[in-house]
């Protein structure tokens, strides 16, 4: 892997025999007619990148500013319903939230708010590509490969995280806190603030864990992590996925395992993706010594 968004010049190449001698030609270099860049064209390169991701984020947030209200009634709102579909799933008979508003500016910004929230999600796949096309450049024609893959299910797992967040770890928490009480003289009323925060914290920060497997594969590109270390620290990890859990979800243990299992299958998902890219790099190293 080259230089992020080098394009390096290089002699023409020429088809080299294999060792069994039928002609076979090695891997093409990149093309020799690409201008090298410097350190200042790098710079304008991501400068430009980032704003054209930016400006993904931008459009889709104005876009959702039209469907503010349906988003924030039937989405947002939608966990404090006692009628939202998660619950009758869950089996659960919902307890409805009483939301107030106690600041001069607090429903101004809970609108601001949430409208940047869905539309950071609804960009982030432009800001994504975006990215991959300024990495895109300096990767030779085998590695490419590997990193549509990694942005691809970057995205994806994004994606399902916030999802994840939203449908099971929302619902259940905002119950827990609504049901809890220290003394019956105590009603439970909730500052919309709070509650739109609380939503977006849960649904963002289970995005983000569930972005596990993509970072292991650019640490075991990059050699840092290989499958034999992530399964030597596999006890650790458990104990790592369980404290996660208590610290997105409520403190009781379904919660918890609820959020703990899939951390923990994406722990094993990554010693597997770990594991491919050792495989991988042995391969290479052998074609290389061999060729």
């Amino acid at each position: 892997m080259k230089l992020f968004g080098t394009r390096n010049p290089a002699p023409p190449s020429l088809p080299a025999p294999s060792p069994q001698g039928d002609g076979a030609v090695q891997e093409a270099v990149p093309s020799a007619d690409m201008a090298e860049m410097s350190f200042l064209d790098h710079l304008e390169e991501l400068r430009w990148r980032l704003i054209k991701g930016l400006s993904g984020i931008l459009v889709s947030t104005i876009l959702c500013s039209f469907f503010s209200k349906w988003i924030i009634d039937h989405i947002l709102l939608g966990p404090a319903k006692p009628d939202f579909f998660m619950y009758r799933l869950f089996g659960v008979e919902a307890k409805p939230l009483e939301l107030l508003n106690r600041t001069i500016t607090g429903q101004f910004f809970a609108h601001l708010g949430t409208i940047l929230f869905v539309g950071v999600i609804i960009g982030a796949p432009v800001f994504i590509y975006q990215l991959w096309k300024f990495v895109e450049p300096g990767l030779y024609p085998h590695e490419k490969q590997g990193m549509r893959f990694a942005a691809a299910f970057a995205t994806g797992f994004f994606i399902l995280g916030v999802m994840f967040g939203y449908l099971i770890i929302t619902p259940l928490a905002l119950q827990f806190f609504a049901n809890y009480t220290i003394s019956e003289q105590i009603i439970n009323q909730f500052d919309i603030t709070k509650y739109f925060s609380m939503i977006t914290t849960w649904a963002l920060g289970v995005g983000i864990l569930f972005e596990l497997p993509v970072i292991v594969y650019f640490l075991a590109k990059l050699g840092i992590l290989s499958g034999q270390i992530l399964r030597k620290g596999r006890r650790y990890a458990l104990i790592v996925v369980l404290i996660l859990g208590a610290i997105f979800t409520p403190p009781d243990p379904i919660s918890q395992v609820l959020v703990a299992v899939p951390l923990f299958l994406l722990y094993e998902l990554s010693i597997h993706i770990a594991s491919f890219v050792d495989r991988r790099r042995e391969e290479q190293l052998r074609q290389a010594l061999y060729s």
